[in-house]
Formats: structure tokens, sequence, C-alpha cells
């Protein structure tokens, strides 16, 4: 049976929900899986860093009250050092998950690049390594014979990704729409039901939905990011945030609410990619009245949903969670699943 040793970097929602799945379904995934996982590194602002080679007790680390520190642990200290821990902690895989700038995709762009250049695989969250160095940081993955996995980064646990690249090979596909943030789907429902924008963000606000900030919600930028990500991802663009046309819902009146319910259509924030008939790909986020008959016209509150246009297959829509920290965290798995698979597929091809 293979083994991983993993290093968690970033101690939030996402990475202590899959360290909560290694403790309670560690046994159970190990049987079915193939593989057995142990944390054996974590790092955050808040606890500081962590490195014990023998494995973490997790449920210890895990009931810590939010004031403690790891100090005085072995292998403990009160301050991160996430590039020490990336570099000479004793993991194979590297769980990137910490808050990054998505203008720069920092500190999560030197986190991978240094995770990658000390030869261990990585798999993160984070959109912004993936929108804006993700060929550099795949070549620099290969030069060193490991993987760089990010299949949360579109529609967190939704394999949205692994989706259009393996499992519709041998299709062609010619445009992506997506309704690919929960927060402005969830907005704009409430506002067809009368509430102003303001009030369905801080509805969205209570209940977690949304940022105490949700500027890159309302006004597009994070699925801008996705956009860019499907582009290259999918239809091998190279395209950046700036070739992005983005237009939020902030711009839709209460008028251009009634009027689309009047016609029977919906307003739906989209992330678009097309691939012209000179094979020339662009993309675009702008609020969109579908008609009843559109694939994403029913998705509504939370949900985010994609609908990739095919040649063989026309129309083929995938919709489910694209947020939550379980969900999140069944996207960190889904990428060791396939760091396991391509090392096994390694050691298989040099027999």
């Amino acid at each position: 049976m293979n083994h991983h040793d993993l290093a968690l970097i970033g101690f939030g929602g996402v990475n202590r929900a899959l360290a909560e799945i290694i403790r309670d379904r560690g046994e159970a995934l190990g049987h079915e899986l193939g593989f057995t996982l142990r944390v054996v590194a974590i790092t955050d602002l808040r606890f500081g860093s962590l490195m014990q080679p023998d494995g973490i007790d997790l449920d210890h680390v895990l009931n810590l009250p939010s004031s403690a520190s790891f100090e005085g642990m072995p292998g403990g200290a009160a301050i991160p050092n996430n590039d020490h821990v990336i570099r000479q902690s004793s993991a194979d895989i590297i769980v990137e998950a910490t808050f990054t700038n998505p203008v720069d995709g920092e500190p999560a762009i030197s986190h991978v690049r240094a995770a990658l250049e000390s030869g261990k695989s990585v798999t993160t969250t984070n959109k912004g390594p993936v929108a804006i160095a993700r060929a550099a940081l795949n070549r620099l993955a290969d030069e060193n014979g490991v993987r760089f996995e990010y299949e949360g980064s579109v529609m967190s646990g939704t394999p949205v990704l692994r989706f259009g690249r393996e499992t519709m090979s041998g299709l062609w596909i010619n445009a992506i729409q997506g309704i690919l943030n929960g927060t402005s789907n969830y907005v704009l429902g409430k506002m067809e039901g009368g509430m102003t924008l303001q009030a369905a963000v801080a509805e969205a606000q209570e209940l977690g939905y949304a940022e105490a900030d949700p500027t890159a919600d309302i006004e597009g930028s994070d699925v801008q990011l996705k956009v860019v990500i499907l582009a290259n991802e999918l239809l091998g663009a190279d395209l950046t945030t700036a070739d992005v046309e983005r237009r939020g819902i902030s711009s839709l009146s209460a008028a251009d609410i009634v009027q689309a319910a009047a016609e029977g259509k919906r307003w739906k924030l989209v992330g678009s990619v097309t691939r012209d008939e000179f094979g020339r790909v662009s993309g675009a986020v702008e609020p969109i009245a579908l008609s009843p008959d559109h694939p994403l016209a029913g998705i509504s509150g939370a949900t985010n949903a994609i609908a990739f246009t095919t040649d063989l297959l026309g129309t083929v829509t995938v919709s489910g969670p694209g947020a939550g920290r379980w969900e999140t965290a069944y996207a960190l798995l889904s990428d060791i699943i396939a760091i396991d698979a391509h090392q096994r597929a390694l050691v298989g091809a040099a027999l």
C-alpha cells in the first residue's frame, strides 16, 4: 500500500476539514484508495509552525483553543515559517490553502514554487497561482517529476477541470458558460424577490456566503480568475485577467430585475469562454438575462454550474457546490488521489 506524508500550509477551515477527514476516515480511505495519509507538518498564522516526521496527533491539534500556539509542542514554534516547513519537512505533498491576494497570487505562488523546487507535489485551492502562473508552475512540476494539482480552484469540490480535461476527452469544447460565484447568484435571487442589492449582500454575509468585503464577488473579479483558468486549462488558451472583460452585478437596477422577470428571464452573473471559427479564445464576465430554456437559468442559491458546448454531445451541464469547507477539502483529497495515481503510473512505466 502506498503512503503519503502531508504538510498543511494554512490551518483554516479547509485544511482543518481535510485533517478531520484524515482523522475520521483515514483507515477506510486507505482500504478504498490503496494509500494511507499522515500529516507531518502544519504552519499557520495563528498557531505557528509544527513539524513531526512521525505524524501529528490530529485530534490534539484540531481541539486546540483558538488562543493556543504550537510553541512548546515537540517540533513546534510560535512563529509560522512557511518556506522552511515546505522545503524542510518530510512531506511529499504540500497542501496549500492560505489567504492569497488574487491580484498577484501571493503568497500562494511562492509556496507552490518552493514546494515544486523541493521535489514535492502540490495541491491548492487558491485561484491566484493557477490563473496567474499555471503554465510556469506546471513546467516546474514536470522538470522536478512532481505534480501541481488545483481542481478546487474553480468550483470547489465539484470536479469540472478533470471532467472537462479527462472525462470529455475526444470532444471539441467550443464554449463554456458558468455560474461560478455562489454569492452573486444568491444575491441575484434575493433581488428577484424584491430585496435591494445592499440588503441581499448583508443577508449573504450573515449566512457566511459573502466576505466582509464582498467586492470580488459582486464586481466579478472572482469569476474573472476562474474564466482565465477554464480558458487556459480546457481550451488551450493563454489568457490573463486583462484579456477578460468584466462587469459585475452592481450595474443592475431594480428596473432591470423587474423587466427580466416580466419577460420570463433571470439575471445571472455568467463567466464565458468562447472559441471562434479561427480558433481564437476569448473570455468575459457579465450579468446576462437568461431565458428559461437556458441550462443555467434554473441554478439558484449558492450553487454553481458550468455548461460546456461541445461538437458531438451538444451542451453538457455540471452543477454542484462551489464553496464550503467540506466541499473544498474534498477537492484537495481528489487532487491527492490524482497525485497518487500519477506516481503509480510512473512506477508502472519504469517496471
